[in-house]
């Protein structure tokens, strides 16, 4: 039995209210979080969400709801200056209309 390849993709919408709350609430921990706390949460977002690696949510100007793995895919938008996180663009929103800060 091969396993299940995780996720590349998921969409923020398509999460029940509770689920995007939860999302919203672990992101905002991890961005903030030491070396100790950071990939636990991680790996709690990729539970959430089914992708794994540096799981971000586009932060373009076009409210674009997918979330994505930064490390496989995806456009820095403005690093994280003192915080973890930065802002991010998924690769198919950095094609059409990649943004700076």
């Amino acid at each position: 039995m091969t396993h299940a390849r995780p996720s590349l993709e998921a969409d923020y919408n398509a999460l029940g209210t509770a689920q995007q709350d939860r999302f919203d609430q672990l992101m905002e921990r991890a961005d903030t979080a030491g070396p100790h706390d950071y990939q636990p949460l991680m790996d709690t977002l990729a539970v959430l969400t089914g992708i794994t690696g540096e799981i971000r949510k586009c932060a373009c100007s076009c409210w674009c709801p997918v979330i994505f793995d930064a490390d496989r895919d995806g456009h820095v938008i403005e690093y994280g200056e003192g915080y973890n996180l930065g802002r991010h663009q998924c690769g198919r929103c950095a094609d059409e209309h990649p943004e700076t800060a």
